[in-house]
Order: structure tokens, then sequence, then C-alpha cells
């Protein structure tokens, strides 16, 4: 018998080493880029990944609104609200989108990659996604991200 045994690791939240990330997001492919954000955000990307910790990184988008959607998904998708009041469903094209609030793009496309419980909330509000080019993080000396 091997007396030799292996534990796998799993890592505790106080061991948790987060990096900061910026995504330039221009020309790049909405579905693309954001599967690799929630990759990185849920901590897949590491090692010490464990499930039932928040691993990930934090990561920076700028340039949302330049991002870039495949065939004619800017007329055809549809990104649908529900206020919670009998006819009060609201649509919006990802063209009107775009216009209004094109952060909300990335945003949208990132949490339904996401787990859909409380880990999931804390994954998501470690991304911060900005149009233009100018984000308030310079601080963190955020590390370039090739998606």
């Amino acid at each position: 018998m091997n007396t030799l045994s292996y534990k796998t690791k799993s890592i505790r939240k106080e061991d948790v080493q987060r990096d900061w990330y910026i995504v330039d997001a221009e020309g790049q492919n909405v579905g693309r880029m954001c599967t690799q954000i929630a990759s990185i955000l849920r901590g897949k990307h590491k090692a010490s990944y464990t499930p039932h910790i928040d691993n990930g990184d934090n990561i920076i988008v700028i340039n949302a609104e330049k991002v870039v959607f495949s065939g004619n998904k800017w007329k055809n998708k549809i990104y649908l609200r529900y206020s919670g009041y009998p006819g009060g469903q609201k649509k919006r094209t990802a063209g009107e989108m775009l216009a209004k609030k094109p952060e909300a793009i990335v945003e949208k496309a990132v949490r339904g990659m996401l787990p859909k419980n409380r880990l999931g909330r804390a994954m998501f509000k470690k991304l911060f996604v900005y149009t233009g080019s100018e984000h308030p993080h310079q601080a963190q000396q955020p590390k370039s991200l090739e998606v």
C-alpha cells in the first residue's frame, strides 16, 4: 500500500490574492469577450480555483460602446425587463441599448454567465464597465488583458 497521501487543497477566502485586469472592448465580439471575463471573475484561470469561494480577479472594461455583434443582432436581439406589474414588460433592441446605456450590454452578458446565487452576485461586483477609455482605477495599476 502506498503511504503517500495527497490532499486537494481548498483555498480559504482569507488567502485569496486578487489582481486587477483591464480589457479594451473596442472591436470585440460581445459573447466571446464576456465568456473570458466571466471565467476570470470566477477564478477559473487560477490553479487554486475553488468552486465555493470567490477567488476571481477584478476586471475593468473600457470602450464598452465599441463592442461588436455578429449578424443582425443589433436589430433582432431583444433585451427584456419586467416591472412586476401587469403590462410592465419592456423591450429594447441591442441597437437601442447601445444608444441609451452601452455598459448594460456587457454587464447583462457577463451576469448571465455567472452563478445565480449570493456567490455570483459577489463575483459580479468585481466587474467595472465604462464607456470611453477613461476609468477611475489607475491607483490599482491594472494589467492589460488580451481577450
